[in-house]
């Protein structure tokens, strides 16, 4: 297994499953990079920003969990893909509006680019209405 994979699946695991970034540093430069095309993460900028967001997500959806349907390493280009499937029903307190007691299944991407042996920036691939319509937040 390279070097990337074991680092990028180690952190994919830590933070689909709510470590945040205290657990996920270990993986990331301390200044690493995020960015996704998703009006909902307009403002997170930092992977210690998006890790602790994905951390937050356990209060609103407790039983939030993933399905990896694939994952793979570009050693040429110094990335490492994931495609998942996150899943949960809002019954936790938090979010826009009170419980909805709605359920989601959404698709996304995580592109993780390397710079040695640590993520240097992470991109979120994901329809970020589709999610929040199924939820019933929007």
């Amino acid at each position: 297994m390279s070097a990337m994979r074991d680092v990028a699946e180690k952190f994919f695991e830590t933070c689909e499953t709510g470590g945040g970034w205290e657990a996920c540093r270990e993986y990331c430069h301390p200044d690493a990079t995020f960015s996704a095309q998703a009006a909902a993460l307009a403002d997170v900028r930092t992977l210690e920003a998006y890790t602790e967001w994905v951390k937050g997500l356990f209060g609103p959806i407790p039983d939030s969990s993933y399905e990896l349907r694939s994952f793979s390493v570009d050693e040429k280009r110094g990335n490492v893909s994931a495609y998942s499937v996150f899943s949960g029903t809002h019954t936790g307190e938090g979010g826009p509006v009170s419980p909805t007691g709605k359920r989601v299944a959404t698709d996304y991407v995580y592109v993780m680019h390397f710079e040695g042996d640590r993520i240097r920036h992470l991109t979120k691939i994901w329809n970020d209405g589709f999610c929040l319509a199924q939820l019933g937040w929007m």
